[in-house]
């Protein structure tokens, strides 16, 4: 198996803050919109270097995403910045009607998602926004697993034309990608080639799978690990090649198991290749007031928990 190793830890969060203050440098039509976050979502050196380019609504989420919507008109390019929570769930209609209806390219930058959010609880914890935004026609989805894949992601959807929703968190977790990577939309990263068992896995649960994946080496199995930051338009060519070589896979994310990557595969699955299909994901729950690590154990979503299931795909592929 491929070694990751790692210098620095940290947050997603921080990778666009680095990413929107470098689109601010390349392109002078960038501009960002808050919605009282500006800490939260490190917004803070874009602000500083371009004052005249930023927009702070206060705690007026839907309307930030009209003002947003407005802005492309005039040949702006907005990233909109607040908690995945109010980002998604808070202001559905107005994405779906005012951003999502008329392919607006709006950059719905979103912080703070998923269970890792810890002690803030299960009314901000959202699990459900990828499924609400891969369901709008037309709305791209990403969830990029470090630092520097965020970075990266930011500039790409720079130069995207339509809207983009963008998924990232506050823990601050190992960085394992290269920092001069080229981030193609659409197009999964291949984390470790392997013949037993197809990991797929997003976001934070990308460098949980890469633990997985030495855990089962030790056991003799061999895991091809695949990152999918892209949950839309899902790279359903690599999970083919791959699943068709390992016979079996586990999807991995932070989020609901209705709605997520993992339905998105199952869906291209039964109609292309069937293979057996297990899922870590939480299961059918909202969250609750801990840790990080103690909420992505009680909602099984650690290392151990990749190994079991895929052991478990491996079993049913045998049978």
């Amino acid at each position: 198996m491929k070694k990751y190793t790692y210098t620095e830890k940290k947050d997603t969060r921080s990778g666009f803050g680095a990413g929107l203050h470098e689109a601010g440098k390349r392109n002078e039509n960038v501009v960002a919109l808050c919605a009282d976050l500006v800490g939260s979502l490190k917004m803070d050196a874009f602000i500083k270097d371009f004052p005249d380019r930023f927009v702070q609504v206060g705690i007026a989420e839907a309307n930030m995403m009209g003002i947003a919507a407005g802005l492309t008109i005039g040949g702006k390019i907005p990233f909109t910045g607040t908690f995945a929570n109010f980002s998604t769930g808070r202001v559905y209609d107005q994405i779906r009607q005012s951003i999502a209806y008329s392919g607006k390219s709006v950059k719905i930058c979103a912080s703070h998602a998923g269970l890792t959010l810890g002690e803030d609880g299960a009314t901000h914890q959202i699990l459900e926004d990828i499924g609400l935004m891969k369901m709008l026609p037309g709305m791209v989805v990403i969830n990029p697993c470090d630092y520097n894949q965020t970075k990266a992601a930011t500039l790409a959807i720079m130069d995207y034309e339509g809207p983009v929703y963008l998924r990232f968190g506050r823990p601050v977790i190992p960085v394992f990608t290269p920092e001069d990577q080229k981030f193609e939309i659409g197009k999964a990263w291949m984390v470790n080639e392997g013949t037993d068992v197809t990991i797929v896995a997003t976001g934070h649960m990308v460098w949980r799978a890469i633990q997985a994946g030495e855990e089962l080496e030790k056991l003799g199995i061999n895991a091809e690990i695949i990152n999918i930051h892209t949950i839309k338009p899902l790279d359903e060519e690599a999970i083919l090649k791959s699943v068709k070589k390992t016979g079996c896979i586990v999807t991995c994310e932070e989020h609901n198991k209705f709605g997520g990557l993992g339905e998105s595969v199952a869906r291209s699955l039964t109609t292309t290749y069937l293979v057996p299909q297990e899922f870590v994901a939480v299961d059918d729950s909202f969250g609750e007031s801990a840790t990080p690590d103690q909420l992505m154990t009680k909602y099984k979503l650690d290392p151990a928990d990749i190994v079991a299931a895929a052991q478990k795909a491996i079993s049913r592929k045998a049978k």
